[in-house]
């Protein structure tokens, strides 16, 4: 069975009618990523550091059995059993108390949130062979147009996933375009193209002189969206601070410029993106949970283009009618060529392959006429930022920079096959400083 196109927190989305399967999570602390079911209407779990607790956590502030949560009538109903160091609720040392999905608990030096388990999402497939500059007839592409229809007349947050190239922007915009902030700007951020120092000024923005170059007082992101949408690009090299101060914004939907004494209101719907996994980064530390469950509210799969070939001609035929061109037929050799090669590019190396045609094909009419050369085009997944004059001298260096230690470091690391240490020795970059690079570039390094 093909993975779901997409998953969604069961309270997400309106018109769903089924009862929540829920879990409690530990989202910080010795223990973080760790969780257990929460079975309803009625599950009971106890949480402690006696390995008969359904949670078992190894903070050496938590009792034995320390707590235990209890599913009832759409609520849940905390019982702390003499604990020695409490259990805290909003800040509130508790003894009895009932609480809403949703609720973060401390105990010791751990949190744990109580969360909607995420399940498959089944919805028929769209009719439409389109959403938004999407286009695609497979039944994998319908059922995420689905989806992303469904998802558009909510606010809720939606995690777009997909190797590079997939189109998750494109996914975003459409969102944006069916949904009611339509009229209301959309603003899109590619987190993983800008070094740390630069990505929290441009998410929030920040006052004249708050750091050398800031000659004048500049708006985030978050401001710039006010009223529309806020689509966040490559969240998976994000460092753990800029991930500390997202969340802040998420849940308060308020946010504090760089330099700046009062924070100032952010209504904003946020969209979000990744091509890494960004499950496995929250268990293996790299990646905040809390933020990761903010974010994945729906989270929707695009497919790559290798599992989708039929949709070729219907691409083909859309990226020529925008270049002028009458289609025709898409077939014969050209179409042989394009079905047989595996796209490690997606459908933006399918854009560089028409493009390359068109340019070697000057007298083309229709897609017979082109001259398809696929051998030896590398696939754009990584392009180099545009220099731009408006943005200061210091701000285009970095940005450059930055695209290079990226590019740099992947060459690196798949001829070094991801060992750590053999990338180390062929670079001259002590191996310390060379893995902070890669975490900064949400690169992985094998372990050695």
């Amino acid at each position: 069975m093909s993975d779901p196109a997409a998953t969604v927190h069961s309270e997400s989305l309106p018109g769903l009618t089924v009862s929540p399967r829920c879990q409690l999570v530990v989202i910080e602390g010795p223990d973080a990523g760790r969780a257990a079911p929460l079975s309803l209407p009625d599950g009971a779990v106890t949480i402690g550091t006696d390995p008969a607790c359904e949670l078992c956590l190894t903070d050496d502030r938590v009792s034995r059995r320390h707590v235990t949560v209890r599913a009832a009538a759409g609520r849940f109903t905390l019982t702390d059993h003499d604990s020695t160091n409490g259990t805290l609720y909003e800040g509130s040392d508790v003894h009895e108390a009932s609480v809403p999905l949703g609720a973060t608990l401390k105990l010791g030096r751990s949190f744990v949130r109580i969360v909607p388990v995420a399940r498959p999402l089944q919805v028929a497939p769209s009719r439409s062979r389109r959403c938004g500059e999407l286009v695609g007839e497979s039944l994998v592409m319908r059922e995420a147009f689905a989806v992303l229809e469904l998802a558009a007349d909510s606010d809720v947050t939606v995690l777009l996933e997909g190797e590079t190239g997939t189109g998750k922007e494109l996914a975003a915009r459409a969102v944006h375009d069916l949904s009611p902030r339509r009229n209301k700007p959309f603003i899109a951020i590619d987190c993983g193209a800008l070094p740390e120092s630069l990505l929290e000024s441009e998410l929030f923005g920040h006052v004249k002189g708050a750091f050398t170059g800031a000659v004048l007082a500049r708006a985030g992101a978050f401001v710039r969206a006010h009223g529309g949408t806020l689509f966040l690009d490559e969240l998976g090299g994000v460092s753990a601070a800029v991930q500390a101060r997202l969340l802040r914004a998420v849940e308060t939907r308020r946010v504090r410029p760089v330099g700046a004494d009062e924070e100032r209101p952010a209504d904003v719907r946020l969209l979000a993106a990744s091509r890494h996994d960004l499950v496995a980064q929250v268990a293996d530390g790299t990646f905040r949970p809390d933020l990761y469950y903010r974010l994945s509210v729906v989270r929707v799969t695009l497919s790559p283009l290798r599992s989708r070939r039929e949709d070729l001609p219907l691409l083909v035929a859309e990226m020529l009618r925008r270049r002028g061109l009458e289609p025709g037929p898409i077939e014969g050799h050209g179409l042989d060529a394009l079905m047989g090669h595996d796209w490690p590019g997606n459908v933006r190396e399918l854009r560089n392959v028409l493009d390359r045609a068109i340019a070697l094909s000057p007298r083309a009419r229709s897609f017979a006429d082109l001259r398809i050369e696929i051998d030896g085009l590398a696939a754009v997944d990584d392009p180099w930022p545009t220099v731009s004059p408006q943005l200061p001298w210091d701000e285009s260096k970095s940005l450059v920079l930055h695209a290079f230690e990226r590019r740099y470091l992947r060459a690196l690391m798949d001829a070094c096959q991801g060992n750590l240490s053999a990338a180390s020795r062929q670079s001259g970059v002590d191996r310390k400083h060379l893995r902070a690079l890669l975490r900064r570039h949400g690169i992985t390094a094998a372990a050695d």
